[in-house]
């Protein structure tokens, strides 16, 4: 199945037009008009340095349910021991920067320099957002993502030490759940977003979901100023 190319406008062609890889439409460009446009269809662009900007859609999708947060006994452990002080919006630059460096065995990042960039105007504009694990004065864990509606777009997440993102992650969707958010994307699985109770749903599935979680206010702004510490 060809790849579609982007025009100038912002448009998507359908996703179930995707490859069987997930991979959509290649080109275009990552301003705020365009990024929103694709989180509202269930696109995320994702592509490394040198390669066109990519745009996916995977079918199944990982997702995970605030209701169905799991969270171990070792970690429920290491809350309670207050490890970690966790805040929102403070270091949304200083966590991207960090989620940025390459992983033990890894050459490069998806997380381009233009990448970078572009969520950070979509975190000015109040639609990006940085949860940020603290050991007194150091950043040593973390994530950021997209919000619309009641939908969390998860992006990237970093860890200094054991279990730093966990617990962003945990107090992040403690939070979103109090707050009527139903739904966090987590785009493709991983053992460790797996071990907190994602799972795979179709993606015709997450895009009626989608839909409905877009009928919600969206909560703009600086998270930190409605979310408690």
């Amino acid at each position: 199945m060809p790849v579609y190319q982007l025009p100038e406008a912002v448009l998507f062609p359908p996703v179930h037009l995707a490859a069987k890889s997930g991979l959509l439409a290649v080109g275009g460009d990552l301003s705020p008009e365009r990024l929103l446009a694709a989180y509202r269809e269930g696109i995320f662009p994702w592509y490394g340095n040198g390669e066109p900007i990519l745009w996916w859609s995977p079918d199944p999708r990982f997702v995970l349910f605030p209701n169905e947060l799991r969270i171990s006994r070792s970690m429920r452990q290491f809350l309670r021991k207050e490890i970690v002080r966790i805040t929102f919006d403070r270091a949304f630059r200083e966590v991207i920067a960090a989620c940025r460096r390459p992983r033990p065995g890894q050459d490069g990042t998806w997380i381009t320099a233009e990448m970078r960039e572009a969520y950070a105007a979509l975190h000015d504009l109040g639609y990006a957002h940085s949860v940020e694990a603290w050991q007194e004065k150091e950043l040593v864990g973390g994530l950021y993502g997209v919000s619309l509606g009641s939908a969390f777009f998860g992006e990237s997440m970093f860890s200094a030490i054991p279990n730093a993102s966990k617990a962003a992650l945990i107090t992040l969707v403690s939070h979103l759940e109090k707050r009527g958010f139903d739904l966090i994307d987590c785009q493709v699985e991983t053992a460790h977003l797996r071990s907190l109770g994602g799972r795979p749903i179709p993606r015709r599935d997450f895009r009626a979901l989608l839909q409905r979680s877009l009928r919600h206010e969206t909560l703009r702004g600086n998270w930190g100023e409605w979310l408690a510490e």
